[in-house]
């Protein structure tokens, strides 16, 4: 790609179906393009620290190791095939995982801990103390600041419920960011940075694609927009699909209600600048139409959509079920996707720095 145009990734929250950003990245890397700034959330910050906290050449090596850390405990596979139990193989995966934790992420707290008239209660079922080692050793945090590309995680202030964002391009990052944005309550405790206590990003919005768009400056931006929910499914047929569709509902992103929004300001940007051609001099600086001419983003934008499609054994666990299989199986799903989009004659023809916002939704097996 042209030096002109910014690479960014936005990887949404989804717990163990971020190995579908995982494989979506190796494939990228694959067709070398290279990326310039990486935001994300939930466990989309954890792979996005470890992508920018690594060189090229140790990057994906450093991400799959992450991966088969936390899947090591549940390596092997059911001996009986069929849809049934294959569902049945991953909700019972996804029992162990809630009972004992996974290696290198999280361990569940003893009961005790739990207690209300203990003088300093657990705030939380699960201790993440496992995670911070893992983000040490993945994760060289003085190249991700001076070196990598530039990374932005979101979380939630807990006393104003508000979106707090930390940029790599304006402090220095350590794990407790990363952590702060995965900080998912009751299951993991809030994370302290400075005073203030965090909780997962996902509670007040499960995408950083807004960020990116505010946050954007002059040159092209390509963005790659990687979502582990789809707001988009069928009626339910029984309880279980109501509460795996009401899961998917609020954790999408509205990656198509957002991408309408900035359509909107990019014309609304446009005309404005169109009527400033048209009205004399001494009228062009008057402040409302300055702010109009500020609406949307000041460069073209390219947005790729790559959405993780339901799997036919996925459950209401799906998102905490960190099994070996399933997590082999979301990978190699994102790399298909990619793959779809980056051949199909769409994408091949696409005009790079072309002015207004180019949506691209190409991943999906129908494509």
């Amino acid at each position: 790609m042209p030096k002109a145009e910014q690479t960014v990734l936005v990887l949404q929250g989804g717990g163990a179906l971020g190995a579908y950003q995982a494989g979506a990245c190796e494939e990228l890397a694959a067709n070398r393009i290279e990326i310039d700034w990486v935001a994300g959330i939930s466990i989309g910050a954890i792979n996005a620290a470890i992508l920018c906290g690594n060189p090229g050449e140790t990057r994906l090596a450093r991400l799959r190791a992450f991966w088969e850390e936390i899947t090591s405990d549940l390596a092997f596979t059911p001996w009986i095939w069929g849809a049934r139990p294959r569902s049945l193989y991953s909700e019972m995966a996804a029992a162990e995982v809630a009972l004992a934790g996974a290696p290198g992420f999280f361990r569940p707290r003893p009961p005790l801990a739990l207690w209300p008239f203990a003088r300093h209660p657990a705030l939380s079922f699960y201790d993440t103390a496992p995670l911070a080692a893992t983000l040490n050793a993945l994760v060289d945090f003085d190249y991700l600041n001076d070196s990598g590309p530039r990374l932005s995680v979101g979380a939630t202030d807990i006393e104003t419920g508000n979106f707090a964002y930390f940029d790599s391009a304006e402090m220095r990052l350590n794990a407790r960011h990363i952590m702060a944005s995965g900080a998912l309550p009751p299951g993991f405790p809030p994370v302290e940075i400075d005073g203030h206590f965090y909780w997962d990003g996902g509670l007040v919005s499960n995408t950083p694609l807004q960020y990116v768009m505010q946050n954007a400056g002059s040159d092209a931006l390509c963005i790659f927009q990687i979502d582990l929910f789809s707001a988009r499914g069928e009626v339910p047929g029984d309880i279980a699909d109501v509460q795996q569709r009401e899961k998917d509902i609020r954790y999408s992103s509205r990656t198509r209600l957002t991408t309408d929004r900035y359509r909107h300001l990019h014309q609304l940007r446009a005309a404005a600048e169109r009527l400033a051609a048209k009205l004399p001099a001494e009228m062009r600086a008057d402040p409302d139409l300055a702010l109009l001419r500020e609406a949307g983003p000041d460069c073209p934008v390219t947005l790729v959509h790559l959405i993780h499609r339901k799997e036919g054994f996925e459950g209401l666990s799906k998102d905490y079920e960190f099994s070996r299989l399933s997590m082999t199986e979301h990978w190699a799903a994102g790399r298909a996707d990619v793959g779809r989009t980056l051949a199909h004659k769409r994408w091949k023809g696409r005009k790079i720095g072309k002015d207004g916002l180019q949506v691209f939704d190409l991943g999906a097996r129908t494509a």
